[in-house]
């Protein structure tokens, strides 16, 4: 009895992650097509990914990858 109950919860538990999984494509699929339409109103897409990604980023350490940024390039000598 608890063979069936537990291959039943595993059974739910994978159903329910492909149904996430398709969730997740659909969602993947929207996204790339925000990305199109900015790159098709004249925007930079991977200057838009940059952003997106500093976003979520807390705001201390969007400011040590800012400083360690200008650190790097101020030893290359590109500032």
């Amino acid at each position: 009895m608890t063979d069936t109950i537990a291959a039943d919860r595993l059974r739910l538990l994978i159903e329910r992650i492909e149904r996430l999984e398709e969730e997740k494509r659909g969602i993947a699929d929207d996204i790339k097509d925000v990305y199109g339409e900015a790159k098709s109103t004249g925007f930079d897409t991977k200057t838009i990914r940059q952003i997106v990604r500093l976003r979520k980023m807390e705001k201390h350490h969007r400011d040590e990858a800012a400083a360690l940024l200008e650190t790097y390039m101020q030893a290359l000598g590109l500032a």
